[in-house]
């Protein structure tokens, strides 16, 4: 069992920057993959990028490619999501999720087994 952790959303410019932070508790973080999901009103679960345990990474390249980096750090137990110009179409819940696999990026929501709770980011104009 694996407890995640959302921080970092909030209010920002176009243009701008955010980074997200998951903090992850329970046993062995550096097994599970790791993914950050988003959902805007209305929308669907998207998928935005993932990194697997052994720190290959996928992202959702229509949407975010260049311009979104996931990473990891083993020792914190946490992963991260660094998002530079940023678009008011990003605005959305942000989710991170835990894959008890890892072994590759799965970009599929169905494939991961634990959830955090969301954190809101919203993209101002």
């Amino acid at each position: 069992q694996v407890q995640l952790v959302e921080s970092g959303g909030g209010l920002v410019q176009a243009g701008g920057s955010l980074r997200l932070s998951c903090a992850a508790s329970g046993r062995a973080f550096s097994q599970y993959g790791m993914g950050w999901f988003r959902q805007a009103p209305g929308k669907e679960r998207e998928f935005v990028a993932a990194i697997s345990r052994f720190l290959a990474d996928k992202y959702n390249t229509n949407s975010v490619k260049g311009r979104f980096t996931i990473s990891r750090d083993n020792a914190k137990n946490t992963v991260y999501l660094q998002m530079n110009s940023l678009k008011p179409e990003d605005t959305a819940v942000y989710y991170c999720a835990a894959d008890d696999s890892g072994i590759v990026p799965q970009f599929e929501w169905g494939r991961y087994d634990y959830w955090g709770q969301g954190t809101q980011v919203t993209v101002s104009s």
